[in-house]
């Protein structure tokens, strides 16, 4: 019997799923998505990837899932009941926050979100660790089992413990764990030793807020796809994707649920750094367009950008992510006219139900998809027919709500809609690169999911990138990233190194214990040594400033030479990053990192049939498409008939099953081996 494994990703509007054999037959299909329980797309997509293919479910040897579970309690606010216990004094830590606004805020507008847990259900406990770890008090048992029983009494489902420098000695949060657990035995505790063990007390109280908030949510979805998987025999083993670019254990997910808060998106950029190197691609800026919002992201060198210092909504998130900007920006977007009489498109979305108005389903207000219906860019059925559309509905929604409120035509509303949302793309691309000192023209624009390669060739001119990469399962290319991951953990802990004085000795036994740490959990996960991979890192920065850059740390020792080489690289990555280094400046050596990986068999895309490159495509019909001001008739091809080689020129429309192509006037398509498109202009 062959090994199979089995990828799916739930998303706001979609189930992508994608199903390989090593012996290189695979299979993917799209279900819709279920808001109100994405389990039921979860196995929606399982029960129809199987019946496509045929394969038994005592095939499936590995399954990897990449879900929005977490993130939509986050955003949507529907975290769990969630107490908090904090160290005596310092109950309003999660209230003040920092002293700023986002920069995407009106100054005067700007209302603060409100925090994960209320000043009502955070409660105080006496004790004290200082910065070194010294115990200055040492907590109060009695009163800790007080203030448990009155968050008991308070109906809270999860219990977030946050004491002052507990990164350094953590011995009084575990125990006001323990006594939590006596407590309250049916509530989740989170501890911030656990979650994030680093200085910086907002943002490790809002990260165990998080995950504390999360925890029960995440726990009952897992509980639901182990009863489904069970029911259908599938016993493979189980990964869940994080936001860091790896996976982990179902287990561990409910316990470091805040791990999952950008999950579909990694895997994204994951899929697009695996078809980007097939394609001889190493540094691309991605676009991921699905139906409620963009993601954007950056890999240079093939290796996907990490930030410690991200953001989910309003809140920061400090645990190591995929760096990923977000905007609401999706197929499913809704334009409207606002009382000023100026056209807006998004962030609202009509997600999946009711959907765009297109959709026959109850829809009314018009989005991106109606607009790109209307102009004949979307075929009149998505996903080979299985999704009908209906183009009078798309175009009653835009006249109603944008046409004759600007007294324009349809056609020219439509127009408006898509050049609005492109504005939008193009701003956010900006942002992961030109803002961060980079040249569009040493990138290559990657388009992937559902809507992403039918506005690729415009924000490929508007971005200003020589290359647009649109991969062979646009549509599915965060399932296909699943398959293209690691086990991967990540490890730190505060110890604040002041120049000259580095305490090698101390640094020394931090990254030993770290790498126990990390052993432990490979060893969790069953991973054989040779598969093993122990990198470390550090956060540096010049004393008295306030940001930090995190740099590698090459080989295993620590002495006088190796932070030496440190120094010099923390002053080559802030020349570069920021175009000066002050190399006389002392440097604070701030947090120290182990990230554990283990490796683990990934997909093997096969090739597809050749024919002599630049041979031109045959197309499978012709569609009335408007582009660049007027209609056309424009060539159709299908995807699934092109070769490596295959050549087709703009204006033309290359349609699959899990999206659509527009390939612009003056841009020309080149299939490569593995099936990507390679889009290059022409006019340039």
């Amino acid at each position: 019997m062959n090994d199979h494994a089995l990828a799916l990703d739930v998303g706001g509007t979609f189930t992508d799923v994608i199903l390989v054999s090593n012996d290189g037959d695979l299979w993917t299909t799209k279900a819709s998505s279920v808001p109100a329980d994405p389990s039921r797309g979860f196995f929606d997509g399982v029960d129809k990837i199987l019946g496509l293919s045929g394969v038994t479910a005592d095939a499936i040897t590995s399954l990897f899932h990449g879900s929005t579970v977490a993130t939509n309690a986050i955003l949507e606010g529907r975290g769990a009941r969630t107490g908090m216990l904090v160290t005596d004094g310092f109950k309003y830590v999660l209230e003040i926050g920092r002293a700023e606004v986002p920069r995407r805020e009106n100054l005067f507008a700007w209302v603060k979100p409100s925090r994960p847990v209320p000043p009502r259900l955070i409660v105080e406990v006496p004790e004290r660790v200082l910065l070194d770890g010294t115990v200055e008090r040492v907590m109060d048992e009695d009163a800790c089992r007080v203030v448990a029983r009155r968050l008991k009494a308070l109906g809270v489902e999860a219990v977030a413990v946050v004491f002052l420098h507990s990164y350094a000695n953590p011995t009084h949060e575990r125990r006001a764990g323990d006594i939590l657990r006596e407590e309250l035995p049916e509530a989740e505790i989170s501890l911030s030793c656990d979650v994030l063990p680093v200085f910086r007390e907002y943002e490790r109280s809002m990260a165990t807020a998080l995950n504390a908030g999360v925890q029960p949510i995440v726990g009952r979805y897992i509980g639901r796809l182990r009863d489904g998987l069970a029911e259908r025999a599938l016993a493979a083993p189980f990964y869940v994707m994080k936001s860091n670019g790896g996976v982990f254990s179902p287990e561990q997910a409910e316990r470091q649920s805040i791990q999952m808060a950008l999950s579909g998106p990694a895997a994204g950029v994951r899929g697009a750094s695996y078809v980007g190197a097939l394609a001889g691609i190493e540094d691309i800026v991605t676009i991921d367009m699905g139906g409620t919002s963009t993601d954007v992201s950056l890999i240079r060198d093939g290796v996907p950008a990490v930030t410690k210092d991200g953001e989910i909504g309003p809140y920061p998130l400090s645990v190591p992510i995929i760096d990923i900007h977000t905007i609401g920006a999706g197929g499913g977007s809704i334009a409207s006219v606002t009382e000023q009489g100026a056209l807006i498109v998004g962030p609202r979305s009509a997600g999946a139900d009711p959907g765009p108005a297109c959709y026959g389903k109850g829809g009314e207000e018009p989005t991106v998809t109606d607009a790109n219906l209307v102009l004949g860019r979307v075929p009149p059925h998505l996903l080979d027919g299985e999704m009908v559309l209906d183009p009078a509905l798309a175009e009653a929604a835009i006249r109603r709500f944008v046409a004759e409120p600007l007294g324009i035509d349809v056609i020219s509303a439509a127009e408006g809609i898509l050049k609005i949302v492109n504005n939008n793309m193009v701003g956010a691309l900006k942002v992961v690169s030109v803002e961060k000192g980079l040249d569009p023209r040493d990138f290559a624009l990657c388009a992937f999911g559902g809507a992403g390669p039918m506005h690729g060739g415009e924000l490929a001119r508007q971005f200003g990138t020589r290359r647009l990469l649109i991969p062979c399962y646009p549509g599915i290319l965060c399932a296909l990233g699943l398959l293209a991951t690691d086990l991967q953990y990540d490890f730190a802990r505060t110890r604040i190194q002041r120049a000259p004085n580095y305490d090698l000795a101390d640094m020394a036994a931090t990254f030993q214990a770290l790498e126990r740490d990390a052993e432990a959990a490979l060893d969790t996960e069953g991973v054989a040594s040779e598969r093993r991979r122990i990198g470390r890192s550090a956060d540096l920065r010049y004393a008295k400033q306030g940001v930090e850059i995190t740099v590698e740390i090459p080989g295993d020792g620590i002495d006088t030479g190796s932070v030496a080489r440190l120094i010099e690289a923390f002053h080559d990555l802030h020349e570069r990053l920021y175009t000066f280094a002050d190399r006389d400046a002392p440097v604070e050596i701030v947090n120290l990192r182990i990230s554990a990986t283990g490796v683990m068999d990934k997909i093997d895309l096969p090739a597809i049939d050749t024919v002599p490159e630049g041979t031109p495509a045959a197309p499978s019909g012709r569609r009335r498409v408007h582009l660049e001001g007027a209609f056309a008739e424009v060539p159709i091809y299908r995807r699934e008939n092109l070769k490596a080689g295959h050549a087709i020129s703009g204006p033309a429309i290359v349609d699959q099953l899990d999206t659509t192509t527009v390939v612009l006037p003056g841009q020309t398509a080149i299939t490569d081996a593995y099936g990507s498109l390679v889009i290059t202009d022409t006019e340039a």
